[in-house]
């Protein structure tokens, strides 16, 4: 099973490395940079959506993490590609992805969606039902 969490984690850290020497009129300018975020914040909703798919419980059991809002991004950087706003995206950047860090950093960190998938089944798996 892939580890979705560790996934997060390093999307989020890769975005960190991405604009740490930039400030919004850079990010802005420099469009590498904003392919390589907005690539990252796909990863990490496209895992939030896995998270969601294979362990419901698990999601459920943490309520607090925004998984569908993380979804919901990597959906509008996707799909409105040609609509993104990067004003947005630059505060999500900056304002929720250092706490949503912490989240996922504390529930990699105690091992829980590994034991959620055993504790916590997917509703189509094996004995769910």
């Amino acid at each position: 099973m892939p580890d979705y969490l560790a996934h997060m984690l390093q999307a989020i850290e890769r975005i960190g490395r991405y604009v740490a020497d930039l400030d919004e009129a850079g990010f802005l300018a420099s469009e590498m940079t904003q392919d390589a975020v907005i690539r990252n914040i796909e990863i990490i909703g496209e895992a939030a959506r896995n998270i969601q798919t294979v362990a419901p419980a698990f999601a459920q059991a943490h309520a607090d993490v925004p998984w569908l809002v993380m979804y919901t991004m990597r959906n509008r950087v996707s799909y409105g590609y040609d609509q993104v706003d990067l004003e947005v995206v630059w505060q999500t950047v900056k304002a929720d992805l250092p706490r949503l860090y912490l989240q996922i950093e504390a529930l990699a960190r105690a091992g829980d969606f590994e034991k959620g998938v055993e504790g916590y089944p997917s509703t189509d798996s094996p004995g769910s039902k």
